[in-house]
Parts: C-alpha cells; sequence; structure tokens
C-alpha cells in the first residue's frame, strides 16, 4: 500500500473513528495474510540496569540512584531455558549500555552456551556498540539487534540526549548502519508522544524506517519518567495511546513484511493495549522473564505492567489474552523477520 507523507500525518491527526477503525482493519488484515494469526514470542532477560549514558527520559540514566544490578550466567540460562521449554523459539537480551571488555566478554558467553544449549533465536538491545563489538556478538549467535532511534528528527534527538561527542544523532545511524553492514536483522524505533514532537515529526519517522529498509520495529508510547529531566517538559500531542496504534497500522501498511512488536508500554495506558496492538498489525509479544525480584530495578519508565509477576504468570496471562483476539503463540518458531531475508536476497 503506497501512502504518502500527506496521508500519513492525516491518519495520524484523525479523530475520526470510522477511519480509524477502517486503518486497523487493513493492517490486521495484510499482517494475517502474511502471518496468519500467529503471534511470535521473545522472552525479554533484562540481565543488568548498569548504564553509562545519561538519556533525558530513561529510568536507568547513570545519574539516578537506583539498585544496580547484574544477573549472573546461571541466572540468565535458568530464564533463556524456560523460554525453550515454554516453546518461545526466541530470547531478548537487554541491558542498559555498557561498552567495557569485561562486559563483552561476558556477552560473548552467555550467548555462545545459550545457542549450543537451547539454539534460540536471539536478539540483543545493548545500545550504542563498537562495530568490532558487534562484530564478536554476531559471531556468538546474536543475529537480531533493536536500536532504537527513538526520534529521525536531529533537534528533538539532541533534547532527548545529553549534548555530548559520545552521544549524537550521527552516531546512532552510524551503529544502524554497522548492525546492517555485519548481517543482523535490523530493528528500531521511536517513542511516541515525546515532548515537541509534531505528527509531521511521526510520519517522517515511518518514511525514515521505509529509507533505511529496517527489518523490525519496536514502538511505544512516551512515558513521562518524574525524575528525568524531560519529564518537566509536557508534550503537544494527544492520546499517545491511540497515536501508538497508528503508528504501528501504519508502518504495516508501509513497510508491509517487518516485524512489529505490540510493546508492554502500551499496558500502561490501556489494559489491553498490546491486544489492540497485535489488532491493528503488531506480529511480535516481548514477555519478560527477568527474575521477579529484580523487575522493580528495571524501570525504564513507571507504572510498568507485569513487574510483580513470574514468568509463568506473564506466559499465561499473554497466551489466554492472545485466546481472547483469536491469534496463538508461533510455538518454537525464531519468527524471524520476513523482510530481513527478502531485503538481503536483492
Amino acid at each position: 500500500m503506497s501512502i504518502s507523507k500527506k496521508k500519513i500525518i492525516h491518519y495520524l491527526s484523525t479523530t475520526s473513528k470510522g477511519e480509524i477503525n477502517k486503518l486497523f482493519s487493513k493492517a490486521n488484515a495484510l499482517t494475517e495474510k502474511l502471518y496468519q494469526n500467529k503471534i511470535h514470542f521473545r522472552g525479554i532477560i533484562e540481565f543488568s540496569n548498569i548504564c553509562e549514558k545519561n538519556c533525558c527520559y530513561c529510568g536507568l540514566r547513570k545519574d539516578l540512584k537506583i539498585d544496580r544490578y547484574q544477573m549472573t550466567k546461571e541466572d540468565i540460562l535458568k530464564c533463556a531455558k524456560f523460554c525453550s521449554d515454554m516453546g518461545y523459539g526466541s530470547i531478548v537480551l537487554q541491558s542498559g549500555e555498557l561498552t567495557t571488555d569485561k562486559r563483552l566478554e561476558f556477552l560473548i558467553n552467555i550467548i555462545s552456551t545459550i545457542k549450543k544449549k537451547y539454539n534460540l533465536g536471539m536478539t540483543l538491545s545493548l545500545g550504542e556498540l563498537p562495530k568490532e563489538s558487534l562484530k564478536e556478538l554476531f559471531k556468538a549467535g546474536g543475529h537480531r539487534y533493536l536500536l532504537r532511534i527513538e526520534t529521525s528528527n536531529e533537534k528533538l534527538y539532541k533534547k532527548l540526549h545529553p549534548n555530548d561527542k559520545n552521544h549524537s544523532f550521527q552516531n546512532r545511524l552510524n551503529a544502524l548502519e554497522n548492525l546492517k553492514s555485519l548481517g543482523y536483522q535490523v530493528g528500531t524505533g521511536v517513542m511516541i508522544g515525546l515532548p515537541f514532537q509534531t505528527y509531521e515529526d511521526l510520519a517522517n519517522d515511518i518514511l525514515f524506517f521505509k529509507d533505511f529498509d529496517v527489518d523490525m520495529l519496536g514502538m511505544g508510547p512516551y512515558v513521562p519518567h518524574p525524575k528525568t529531566p524531560l519529564y518537566k517538559s509536557p508534550p503537544i500531542l494527544k492520546d499517545n495511546f491511540t497515536l501508538s496504534l497508528k503508528m504501528v497500522a501504519l508502518s504495516r501498511l508501509v513497510l508491509k513484511d517487518v516485524n512489529i512488536a505490540a510493546t508492554t508500554a502500551l499496558q500502561v495506558f490501556d489494559k489491553q493495549g498490546r491486544e489492540k496492538a497485535l489488532l491493528a498489525g503488531a506480529n511480535i509479544l516481548m514477555p519478560i522473564v527477568t527474575p521477579t525480584d529484580l523487575r522493580k530495578n528495571y524501570l525504564i519508565y513507571p507504572d510498568k505492567p507485569c513487574v510483580e509477576d513470574t514468568k509463568e504468570k506473564c506466559f499465561n496471562c499473554i497466551t489466554g489474552r492472545l485466546k481472547s483476539i483469536k491469534k496463538e503463540m508461533g510455538q518454537n518458531n525464531w519468527g524471524d523477520s520476513k523482510h530481513f531475508y527478502r531485503r538481503t536476497k536483492k
């Protein structure tokens, strides 16, 4: 489906329930044509909240005084085994950004062990890392990487991040280029409803995804964190929950066969937020499998759902939610991006 920038802005700004429902219906129809009713799982292991960066919106920023942790190899492997036993097919190793040699060595050991023992699909979400480090992680078995650009507007990006040479918009673009050149399935995404953000910014984000030829998207509504600098700036746009669903639907219709996650942050605004995203074009779920006692220390944003739950409860809850919308888990399947294979065969 070819949609002009003007039309994207129209859909983002419309309040017509009829238009919105038609948009979601078209996106869901395309998703089911591509993937039937199968939703692929990635169990998220938030293995460390230690971070070198000081992003102005994030609850893990280094200047915040929170209880920092790093899971042991043994505990990470227990989480991976659970995902394997439950048929998830894939995991996400996610953490704050840390670029030490010790962390790199630890990750290579973890990733290679998980691949050998469980052969799970592996998405990494570790922030901007040097190209050589990314290369080593790819060799170890990490084949997908999620690095959100947060916004394709460079001026807005600067408002979200400290103004220093180590954290620039160009560095983020370079990191995404490095991932693509190394052979990763490349994922990115934005926060929706940010302070200073406009409908045109969001339309440009979708066009950026298309121009960069991304394979995966992880987008969600901006949730203000009261202990961060950005909290003081009120957003311009309203109803970032519905805006997020529109972004999912429009991205599906414009980008077609990319993987799109129904992100946990949607449930901050609506108890059925993830289900609604799955009915608007998303095809990936990322249930948290981090040990329950650590979840409270991985609060990138406040009011995060499922913090008190066990991984077993999350599994039962999510599979039940899928049944309620006539979808089901794609068991024991990596659920790789169809777009990646089409892109790399060009």
